[in-house]
């Protein structure tokens, strides 16, 4: 009776010390969700604010109404929105089919080497766009500009200017490198369509084209819209393929005619012409959500089946001549080009003899102007080590957000404004080009507030943009990475008297560390390949890597823009390699 009265009479107070700390925990998790939501503000609403702020006012109003109706309005507006189209839907369109294509082929054919093709067919994403762009214009440059031509030329092939610059070449390329999301999108579905839907329309006596009409494309429409979506987005913002393949002829594109305005000094048109950029990119995506999430397409039934391979018969070799045609053209031949116009000495021709000086010569008068080898260059060594620091900063501080983030979400699902607020704010970066959050960043820190100093021009103004455009992709890995890990782990340290920073440090993140860490790799690689965002907000103080590769091909110096180019893309290749080995370790780890 005694021991009986005592536990009784303790009872309660571990249950009032458990209220207190629950209390207690709640009120830290209030402030760490004001301070996420205080640094989205800042990095995400402020910009955008500070965009559509510059273009207020008596010389913001002139501006608005030079871009749609002045007497330059064509050429300012109208005329780059119809080529940003143009070019768009033919990426779209040419990226849809083509991913669509490779994905059926390696998900659902007997076509040998399937795998090999699906990892291939992933690495033109991992791959600058411009890698691929100064690829294509070492082949297929003509005299129309002047300068060297490129290999085609050098050997007496004639190729027309419609095939060296423009609308089509920008397209292709642009294709070449977006065709990877629309064939990783497209896969996913196709492995979600189980033999058993297949299989009961065999069962119906349908042939093989009915089958594939009126069972597997509706299954991944959905998908397929995605990937055109996708892409299209893609090739109406892409700044460096235009750039490189579109201004020396005058093709501009939204993108490249904004680049031109603000690096003029015309920056309220500039500024308009973000806006209209981030209006179009949101209203493409916003409007393939919304067909997307209409209509039913369900394709998992309560059995778990495997999509059955189709056999192809007589089209098995053929099928894998087109497909390996497609992924080798993509992503093996633009490094082997890369490659050799780098040791030529003559750019784009091969009679003129071979030479290393363009990675580890000296200054020599007699070659490229005296502009000595990428690896001897003090100015290209600093913008390595510039582009490496910029990436690791950017992805850490991308993944700390993100981690908190998806925590506050994951400790307070019932807070409805707040985790609104938090996925909302970690979204729209998703739908701004990254030459226009490139300006909103010039139109918010490039000028003092208050007691702070102006940003542009320091590495800080890089590290913050590269942060906040990363938070998308920040915040959706490591909510998934932390999704993985049971609630009923937490409760448990909770219940031993853990306390939140104990509990994120002890469980949550080594549990989930595969995932985070993979996520921040990709994040570290899109810093490393970028351009569009960087672009405007790089100055001969900070100097990266893929600024140095857009100057030096826009001056003329092939052989080191394709250079640089080829160390950008093997740290690229190798950290998304490296991504992909953590994320099928956290994938085989999670089913064990």
């Amino acid at each position: 009776m005694t021991l009986l009265t005592r536990s009784v009479s303790r009872g309660p107070a571990p249950a009032r010390g458990r209220g207190w700390r629950t209390v207690a925990s709640r009120g830290r998790i209030g402030v760490l969700a004001a301070v996420v939501i205080a640094i989205l503000v800042v990095l995400v609403a402020l910009p955008l604010g500070g965009l559509v702020a510059a273009t207020v006012g008596e010389r913001g109003a002139g501006a608005w109404g030079d871009v749609f109706v002045g007497r330059i309005a064509g050429n300012l507006f109208w005329q780059p929105l119809g080529n940003s189209l143009l070019v768009g839907l033919g990426t779209g369109l040419l990226s849809t089919v083509i991913g669509a294509f490779l994905a059926w082929v390696v998900v659902m054919s007997d076509v040998p080497g399937r795998k090999i093709i699906g990892a291939l067919a992933a690495v033109p994403f991992a791959l600058p766009s411009f890698a691929i762009a100064l690829a294509w214009e070492t082949v297929f440059r003509n005299d129309r500009i002047g300068g060297s031509p490129g290999l085609l030329q050098s050997f007496g092939i004639a190729v027309p200017d419609a095939l060296a610059w423009g609308a089509v070449p920008i397209t292709l390329t642009l294709v070449a490198h977006y065709f990877s999301l629309s064939f990783l999108v497209v896969a996913a579905a196709l492995a979600n369509v189980g033999g058993d839907l297949l299989a009961a329309a065999e069962l119906t006596g349908a042939s093989r084209l009915r089958i594939a009409l009126r069972v597997t494309l509706p299954s991944v429409a959905p998908a397929l819209l995605s990937g055109f979506l996708l892409a299209f987005a893609e090739g109406v913002s892409n700044f460096a393929v235009p750039a490189l393949l579109g201004l020396p002829v005058r093709f501009q594109t939204l993108s490249t005619r904004l680049y031109g305005s603000i690096s003029t000094g015309d920056v309220e048109r500039g500024y308009v012409l973000s806006i209209l950029l981030v209006v179009i990119a949101a209203a493409v995506l916003f409007l393939g959500t919304k067909a997307t999430g209409r209509g039913s397409f369900a394709t998992l039934t309560g059995k778990a089946t495997r999509a059955r391979a189709v056999r192809t018969g007589v089209w098995r070799i053929p099928l894998l001549v087109a497909a390996s045609t497609l992924v080798l053209v993509t992503a093996i031949v633009p490094g082997i080009v890369l490659a050799v116009s780098t040791v030529l000495r003559r750019t784009g021709r091969v009679d003129g003899g071979f030479t290393l000086h363009f990675w580890t010569g000296g200054s020599d008068p007699g070659i490229a102007q005296g502009v000595r080898g990428i690896l001897t260059d003090p100015t290209v060594i600093t913008a390595l080590g510039g582009t490496l620091a910029l990436g690791a900063s950017v992805a850490v501080g991308a993944i700390i957000l993100g981690v908190l983030g998806a925590y506050v979400l994951r400790r307070l699902p019932r807070a409805r404004v707040t985790s609104g607020t938090i996925s909302f704010l970690s979204y729209v970066p998703f739908l701004i080009p990254g030459v226009a959050f490139g300006a909103a960043f010039i139109a918010q820190f490039g000028t003092p507030i208050g007691p702070l100093p102006s940003l542009y021009g320091t590495f800080w103004i890089l590290i913050l943009a590269g942060v906040a455009a990363s938070v998308p992709f920040a915040f959706q890995t490591s909510r998934a990475a932390l999704g993985q890990v049971s609630s009923e782990l937490e409760e448990a340290a909770t219940v031993a008297g853990a306390r939140g920073p104990r509990r994120l440090a002890r469980i949550l993140l080594p549990l989930s560390a595969r995932g985070v860490v993979g996520g921040g790799v990709l994040v570290f690689v899109t810093m490393v390949r970028d351009l569009s965002l960087v672009v405007l907000l790089v100055t001969p103080a900070t100097p990266l890597l893929s600024t140095m590769t857009f100057r030096y091909a826009s001056e003329g110096f092939t052989q080191h823009a394709n250079a640089i180019t080829l160390i950008i893309a093997a740290i690229s290749v190798a950290a998304t390699l490296l991504a992909r080995r953590l994320q099928g370790d956290r994938n085989a780890g999670s089913t064990t």
